[in-house]
């Protein structure tokens, strides 16, 4: 089990505000149907302290999650306030990004169905509706698979995010991040039901992308916002 470190610890620091607000969509990702089991993950950056987070934990069906089960965590991965659990498998995932994106305060990871699927078929979202490019930045990539849990997997998702603020991870389900926990929340439910959308259409028909325009007009209005990140 992870020690916890003393000589990282905030004196008195109370972080149940925030243990609180990632069980409230650690459940809100449950009852979407975006994960089962104890698949997919979340976190949260501590505000005012760049170097504090707060995790979901590993190999807890989200059926059984207790609020005290909130990891809390510091940015090398070691517990800040004592625990019987360990933060998820996939902490070196959620530090890196961290680390190589200052703005992005919060992260879901989940294994909805519909982009788990184009996950598989390795086909990133393409820019087929305009909501998408405003909040994702375009289309939605797919980083290289890497296994669960590596380091790989972690170089992978922060160079696919690079673009995006969304992206499908091969062979494994979807990664939003966001400003708050609500904005990245909303983006699973908009990536889900733009790869919902892209899967009924294939096969169809001629897949017909938003005019050119349109899309660097609605890029231009996700860079200047930075809603997705």
């Amino acid at each position: 089990m992870l020690k916890s470190s003393p000589g990282n610890r905030v004196r008195d620091r109370n972080y149940y505000p925030y243990q609180k607000e990632l069980f409230s969509f650690a459940q809100k990702v449950y009852q979407a149907g975006f994960v089962s089991g104890s698949s997919g993950n979340l976190s949260l950056r501590v505000p005012e302290e760049k170097n504090r987070f707060v995790i979901t934990p590993t190999s807890i069906a989200y059926d059984q999650l207790a609020l005290n089960q909130m990891v809390v965590i510091d940015g090398k991965g070691n517990l800040v306030v004592d625990s019987n659990y360990l933060p998820s498998i996939e902490t070196p995932m959620h530090l890196a990004i961290y680390q190589a994106y200052p703005e992005v305060q919060a992260i879901i990871h989940t294994h909805s169905i519909y982009s788990t699927a184009l996950a598989v078929l390795r086909k990133p979202i393409p820019a087929i509706l305009e909501e998408l490019v405003i909040y994702t930045g375009g289309e939605v990539p797919v980083a290289k698979y890497a296994p669960a849990g590596s380091k790989e997997l972690a170089r992978n998702a922060v160079k696919a995010l690079k673009k995006a603020s969304a992206i499908l991870l091969a062979n494994h389900g979807n990664l939003c991040v966001g400003k708050t926990l609500a904005q990245a929340f909303n983006l699973c439910a908009l990536v889900e039901r733009s790869a919902r959308i892209y899967l009924s259409a294939l096969g169809k028909g001629k897949i017909h992308l938003l005019p050119k325009k349109v899309i660097e007009q609605d890029k231009r209005k996700y860079i200047k916002s930075l809603s997705g990140k």
